[in-house]
């Protein structure tokens, strides 16, 4: 599977950014996927999650309520709207593709929050 996020960028606290990931070489609609972040010096995390069919989310206590990661499996590509961002939210952040116990990771997209 190939995972290409896009969408990072420089913003103030408080903006608002979508972060994107195109998806190609395997069945899309068929894996749960993930949005992780990694911040200077800090471990990767995730952040948001979806199941195939959408139904089902899941979300890190810090961004519940600010973020929301959804999907369109018609044009195989997953979401992660980012509101009210906070300078704590500047990370790489990463689309995944659960596969299994492991999580297959595609090229970050650099968010920074300014204060």
């Amino acid at each position: 599977v190939q995972l290409q996020a896009f969408g990072g960028g420089l913003v103030q606290a408080g903006d608002s950014l979508r972060l994107s990931c195109a998806a190609s070489g395997r069945t899309f609609s068929s894996y749960v996927m993930g949005w992780f972040r990694q911040a200077p010096g800090k471990e990767r995390e995730l952040v948001a999650s979806i199941s195939w069919s959408g139904g089902s989310t899941y979300y890190e206590h810090s961004v519940k309520g600010r973020f929301t990661i959804s999907r369109d499996n018609a044009k195989d590509t997953v979401y992660l709207q980012m509101n009210s961002l906070k300078p704590e939210d500047t990370a790489v952040y990463y689309c995944a593709e659960q596969s299994g116990s492991n999580w297959l990771f595609g090229q970050g997209t650099l968010v920074t929050v300014s204060s």
